[in-house]
């Protein structure tokens, strides 16, 4: 027998040893960068290659053509790359944003949405400012490609004047080395991105931004710390990028100390990031920058104002300026938890874009600063009939010379009942009552990508929102909106450039805010806002005889204006962003756009959107008309025909394989041994055996 056999083990001996050696092969080739050209010399090796497997087929097979195809076939199916691009399978494909460029699977198993893309350029900027703002007193001077021959003319037509200017003052740092992108740095920033998934960020942070010494990218899955691997191969940023498997909290509190601290934390969790600030507070270096997405704006918007709380420790109101207090509710929760540690922050940018919140604050320690945490937290009054609101500080503070005094503020600012529509009032916060935004900082990310804008895709909108963040008022929270304004008294709605000049006539101050198309932000009080809009009401006057009597709108227009508006359109009403047509609030770019599915750990394909909302189409207005909503347990007198409740039983009067939905395991049991029975006295003959 074993002699018989020989030739047998011979070939499968061939065979493994050949696909083994092809195998080789082109892992050899995976592990060449991709960046060159791929083209000829690509072809030209696997045309070689192709022709030494027909060679080993020959040699291993004999002369059969049959058996050669056969055998090519199996070992090129054995491979796990693809001919035409070595290193990426035949179920993953290759995305490119910014200069980086990321292999991805086609089954969910690691997150990614390309919407966020205007994210990542922005972080991207902000990281390349603050690297500038950290290293220049070092004597690190950041270089970013496209500025530096902008720069150098800029300096050669004012040379002499920068010259003077130096030596007079005596405190511009002396430059002693520049860091340019994808160079290590030393005595650069150490950044941390806790939720990495494909590493994408963190490949984009080591090929665009300069000035960073060393990147960990982290995930806490498997699956995508390895995918994380071959992107950093990929993209050429091992002495910069490294991939870590590990929980992100335990991986901030094992780095809270001075030594281990990182100078940049990224946090994009798919939703809430609350479980991680507590650790991101305090494994945060001295002045280092914290960036913060929160994506669950159902929770944070006002929809589930209890879950808000636990998570946040806030109520969140649902109300016309939700997306701002989203903002201040979540750096009101990042200087809680960093005064538990003597610390506090200091925001320099947060924005609301699309479905989604982003902040990005410094983080500091001082005890006598803490102190000061307390004023800058603030109750809301929100009046659930004309909407108006009030702030009420919780702490005050009071200067005595060179020292301060903290004490507890007085209020409430409203009674019982609404001053102008006598409807009660919601109490919503805490939440953060200071400036969202350092105006200086903002300039200067501003300045940086008007220098360059071909650097980012969506330069053009980081333009249009930075320049209305640079507009905003910093010292007044929250805002009112021209539809809400109007659907209170049922009038005509003004617009914004009428509504702006009424409120410059009237003598105070007024801008729009990023957060809302339609939105004003100003420093007059609601009783100043609401003269506005009666005077309005008597240019376009609202049929008052169809309003209620306890309604808003009948007891605000029941009262006459105090202050007489102006609604002559004023030159500086109108903004410089506003003027120049600057992209501020895009259109969707594609059908069913927004949030994606949560990444599986073992991937599949999700259900497509549209179809998801077409089955959960008007889900709940059939379950309110139906009169057995509700009810789970099959009534038995039903059942049995005598059941007198009618509508109003406890129990359900649905059949049973109706109220399930689907048919008992024993029914369908039964059911199958039936059909086999049935099938079986049809048949005359058995069948035979295979």
């Amino acid at each position: 027998m074993l002699v018989n056999r020989a030739p047998q083990v011979r070939y499968f001996v061939r065979r493994t040893l050949g696909a083994a050696w092809i195998v080789l092969r082109r892992a050899a080739w995976a592990e060449r960068p991709l960046h060159g050209a791929r083209g000829e010399s690509c072809a030209m090796e696997v045309a070689e290659d192709s022709q030494a497997e027909s060679d080993l087929t020959c040699r291993s097979n004999g002369s059969d053509p049959r058996q050669k195809a056969s055998l090519v076939e199996a070992a090129l199916d054995s491979l796990p790359n693809s001919l035409s691009l070595p290193g990426i399978k035949n179920e993953e494909t290759v995305i490119n944003e910014g200069k980086a460029e990321i292999i991805f699977p086609s089954a969910n198993e690691v997150f990614y949405n390309p919407v966020q893309e205007f994210n990542r350029d922005l972080t991207c900027a902000v990281i390349t400012e603050f690297a500038r703002q950290q290293l220049m007193p070092k004597g690190i001077q950041v270089q970013v490609p496209g500025q530096e021959e902008r720069r150098k003319i800029v300096v050669s037509l004012a040379e002499s004047e920068n010259a003077e200017a130096a030596a007079g003052s005596g405190e511009a740092p002396t430059v002693k080395r520049t860091a340019s992108v994808g160079e290590k740095c030393e005595g650069g920033l150490r950044v941390l991105e806790g939720l990495a998934a494909s590493g994408l960020r963190s490949i984009r942070f080591a090929k665009e931004v300069p000035g960073i010494h060393s990147i960990v990218a982290n995930d806490f899955s498997p699956r995508a710390v390895e995918l994380m691997k071959r992107n950093i191969e990929l993209n050429g940023v091992g002495h910069l990028v490294t991939a870590s498997l590990a929980d992100a909290s335990m991986l901030l509190y094992q780095s809270k100390r001075r030594w281990d601290r990182f100078d940049v934390i990224d946090l994009d969790p798919y939703g809430s990031p609350s479980q991680f600030i507590d650790a991101a507070v305090q494994a945060v270096s001295e002045g280092g920058l914290l960036c913060v997405t929160c994506t669950d704006m159902a929770v944070m918007a006002g929809n589930s104002g209890e879950t808000c709380y636990s998570k946040y420790g806030a109520m969140s109101l649902k109300s016309k300026f939700c997306h701002e207090m989203a903002l201040r509710i979540i750096l009101h929760n990042l200087d809680l938890r960093a005064n538990c540690y003597q610390r506090y922050i200091v925001p320099i940018l947060s924005v609301s874009v699309d479905f989604y919140i982003r902040v990005f604050v410094q983080v500091f320690t001082g005890q006598a600063r803490v102190k000061a945490s307390a004023s800058k937290q603030a109750l809301v009054y929100n009046c659930v009939g004309c909407g108006s609101f009030h702030i009420q500080r919780m702490g005050k503070m009071v200067s005595h010379g060179n020292n301060f005094k903290y004490t507890a503020s007085s209020g409430p600012p409203v009674g019982a009942e609404c001053e102008h529509c006598r409807q009660r009032h919601l109490l919503g916060g805490p939440i953060w009552a200071a400036p969202i935004h350092d105006q200086d900082f903002v300039r200067r990310v501003l300045e940086s990508v008007e220098r360059n804008p071909q650097r980012f895709k969506t330069s053009d909108r980081i333009l249009g929102m930075l320049s209305m963040v640079k507009e905003e008022l910093p010292d007044c929270p929250l805002y009112h909106t021209m539809d809400q304004l109007s659907s209170v008294i049922h009038c005509n709605t003004p617009s914004l450039l009428q509504m702006r000049s009424a409120l410059l006539h009237a003598g105070y101050r007024v801008s729009l805010s990023h957060a809302c198309k339609k939105a004003i932000k100003t420093d007059a009080p609601p009783s100043v806002i609401w003269d506005i809009m009666r005077c309005w009401a008597k240019v376009h006057p609202v049929k008052r005889e169809k309003l209620s009597e306890s309604s808003p709108a009948f007891r605000i227009l029941g009262k006459e204006p105090v202050l007489q508006a102006c609604f002559d359109i004023r030159e500086d009403a109108n903004p410089k962003s506003r003027k120049q047509g600057l992209k501020r609030f895009q259109e969707n770019p594609e059908a069913n756009w927004g949030p994606k599915a949560r990444a599986k750990a073992g991937g599949g394909i999700h259900q497509p959107l549209v179809d998801k909302s077409k089955r959960l189409q008007n889900k709940r207005k059939q379950k309110l008309n139906d009169p057995d909503y509700g009810k789970t347990v099959p009534c038995k007198k039903f059942r049995e025909g005598n059941c007198t409740h009618g509508e109003e039983c406890r129990y359900s009067h649905r059949e049973e394989n109706e109220s399930t939905g689907r048919t008992d395991q024993r029914d369908t049991a039964s059911l199958c041994d039936k059909a086999s029975v049935a099938s079986y006295d049809a048949n005359t003959e058995l069948p035979n055996n295979p």
